[in-house]
């Protein structure tokens, strides 16, 4: 088992998609990929993550709609997401924000940025009981 930060990469873009999953481990955390809905759910359903990058636009759907799916997931839904985007519109980063969303990074990104911006993230997540809020919930 390992103890590296868990992530999903959900990217249409083969190219993206692999270079986010190889920043990721780069970074010391273990990735997998999903190139559309139906993978990002089906990786989703049997396996726990510590934080999801979700692209914005995906065949047949948004990632505004796997975002509310994963939602309903319970293992997940605490998971922080962190949208992933070529078309950062005022509208999509209001929407990603008002869904709950951890961060939305746009493409192309800086990858030193990219990683510091995930990594605090998952880190945010191990250090409390992640609930959206930076703020720690004492027991």
């Amino acid at each position: 088992m390992s103890d590296k930060p868990k992530i999903l990469v959900v990217d249409d873009e083969i190219s993206v998609g692999t270079m986010i999953v190889f920043l990721l481990t780069r970074g010391g955390c273990d990735a997998d990929m999903a190139r559309n809905a139906d993978q990002a759910l089906q990786l989703a359903q049997g396996r726990e993550f510590d934080l999801i990058t979700l692209d914005v636009e995906l065949p047949g759907t948004t990632g505004f709609k796997i975002y509310q799916k994963l939602r309903e997931i319970p293992h997940l839904k605490d998971t922080p997401v962190c949208f992933v985007s070529g078309r950062p519109t005022i509208e999509n980063i209001q929407r990603a924000f008002e869904l709950g969303a951890a961060d939305f990074i746009e493409k192309p990104f800086d990858a030193r940025e990219f990683i510091s911006r995930i990594l605090s993230h998952v880190t945010r997540k191990a250090s409390t009981a992640y609930t959206g809020s930076a703020v720690p919930i004492e027991s």
